[in-house]
């Protein structure tokens, strides 16, 4: 089955075959199986959409680093401006396909705009996923990531930025997609000193296992920093009544916490690569994020 062919495969849902078990990695092990990003589009991606957005390098300094994190150390991507800073820095937390070329241009994206974005690999330790054409390959790998394990590698992708000397992470926000939009929602309330974030069709409730403990419905109380969460009233893979009860948490938090929601608009609208890409809510909610950065102090 190719990804490409039904909204709904790169998603988390409780209602798909994407739901993570309750056997559980060891967060604390030491083998990494991957040490390096592929190059170019993941091949369960393929072939790209003619309106696949490529954005240059010039006036930027992007490529791949290292992160060191518990045990070893996972590949990244990281674009900034080649002048200046330091710069306000962006977590940016791929969807299931990992770190290919369009998770690396939307980094390339940001830098333009004078951030410092990092693109980590999260599943480093599970496995590849670059190089399978199959989402049965794919699927495997995903289940058997801690949710608190992202969360750390996250933290250390932050400190790590901040000894660079050219990211100002006193000035951080983090965006993410299908899958890194729901850690969006989970880094918020892990991280105090986050300041925003932007969650791209993140699922937000998954089947509760030793992977994934909690679901953004429940952690909402403990939200150190608002999120911006942009939905298709379409996305088969999250049903409207979860948005609404997140919407319902949210408000007896009092958090200010929003949620968008775009009528007839699928899953994976932003994946300019794909056939899910919806031009105009992409463009709105990309212009919706940069504001909401600017809002709370990322800019």
């Amino acid at each position: 089955m190719n990804s490409r062919d039904t909204q709904s495969d790169d998603t988390l849902s409780e209602n798909s075959h994407f739901a993570i078990p309750r056997s559980s990695s060891k967060f604390s092990r030491r083998e990494f199986v991957v040490a390096a990003l592929a190059t170019g589009f993941a091949l369960s991606v393929l072939p790209v959409s003619a309106e696949t957005i490529t954005t240059d390098s010039n006036g930027l300094v992007v490529g791949e680093v290292k992160i060191p994190v518990q045990g070893g150390a996972i590949p990244a991507y990281r674009a900034m401006p080649a002048a200046g800073g330091p710069f306000p820095t962006i977590l940016v937390v791929h969807e299931i396909f990992g770190v290919h070329e369009h998770i690396k241009d939307i980094c390339r994206r940001l830098a333009k705009l004078g951030y410092f974005a990092v693109a980590p690999y999260l599943y480093a330790r599970e496995g590849d996923v670059a190089g399978k054409t199959d989402m049965q390959e794919i699927l495997p790998i995903v289940r058997k990531v801690p949710e608190s394990q992202v969360s750390s590698d996250l933290d250390a992708t932050v400190a790590w930025a901040k000894n660079t000397g050219h990211a100002d992470t006193s000035r951080l926000g983090i965006t993410g997609f299908c899958w890194g939009g729901r850690q969006v929602w989970l880094y918020a309330a892990h991280n105090p000193d986050l300041r925003a974030g932007v969650a791209w069709y993140g699922p937000l409730q998954f089947p509760k296992s030793d992977n994934a403990p909690g679901n953004p419905v429940d952690e909402v109380a403990k939200m150190n920093a608002p999120v911006l969460g942009l939905y298709g009233g379409a996305d088969k893979s999250i049903p409207l009544s979860q948005i609404e009860a997140m919407r319902a948490a949210i408000k007896a938090a009092g958090k200010s916490s929003e949620i968008v929601v775009y009528p007839d608009t699928p899953h994976a609208f932003n994946a300019d690569y794909r056939p899910s890409y919806r031009p105009k809510e992409a463009q709105d909610g990309w212009a919706r994020m940069l504001e909401w950065f600017k809002k709370y102090g990322v800019a």
